[in-house]
C-alpha cells in the first residue's frame, strides 16, 4: 500500500504542476549545474561546497555547514551517497519556482525521484531552496 501511495503521489505531483517550458536554456543549464555541483560535493564529502549551493531560506534553517550536513546525512542519505543521477523535466512548483526532476541512484542501488525547488538569486545565480524525494519501488539498479 505504501508503494502505491508513493507512486500515486509522485504521478499526481508531476501531473498537477506545469512544465516550465518558458525557462530560458541558460537558466536550465545553470539550474542543472547547481544541482550537479551539490551532488558531486556530497559525493566528495565536501560539506562547505555542498552548503554553498543552498538558498538563503535553507541556510536560515540550517545555519552552519555541520548542521546542514547532519540533516542531509540523516534525511537525504540517497542524495548524499548518490552513485549516479539523471535529469528529467523542469516544472513550475506551486510557489511558481522552477523545480528540476532528478532520478537519483543511491549507493545501495535504490532509485529515487527527487524534485529540486530552485530559487534565482539577485546576482542571477541559482540556489537550491528544497528537495522532495520519493523512492521508486522496484527499480533498483
Amino acid at each position: 500500500m505504501l508503494k502505491f501511495f508513493a507512486i500515486t503521489f509522485s504521478l499526481f505531483a508531476m501531473l498537477s504542476l506545469a512544465r516550465a517550458d518558458d525557462l530560458p536554456s541558460l537558466d536550465r543549464s545553470a539550474i542543472q549545474q547547481t544541482i550537479t555541483g551539490q551532488l558531486e560535493a556530497f559525493k566528495a564529502d565536501d560539506g562547505a561546497l555542498a552548503y554553498s549551493f543552498a538558498a538563503p531560506i535553507v541556510t536560515k534553517i540550517f545555519p552552519t555547514v555541520d548542521v546542514f550536513m547532519a540533516m542531509v546525512k540523516r534525511g537525504y542519505q540517497a542524495v548524499y551517497t548518490n552513485s549516479k543521477y539523471r535529469f528529467g523535466p523542469i516544472i513550475t512548483d506551486t510557489l511558481g519556482r522552477p523545480a528540476q526532476h532528478v532520478t537519483i541512484t543511491a549507493a545501495d542501488g535504490k532509485r529515487y525521484e527527487a524534485v529540486y525547488a530552485m530559487e534565482k538569486q539577485a546576482d542571477g545565480s541559482w540556489k537550491i531552496a528544497g528537495v522532495q524525494m520519493v523512492e521508486i519501488p522496484g527499480l533498483d539498479a
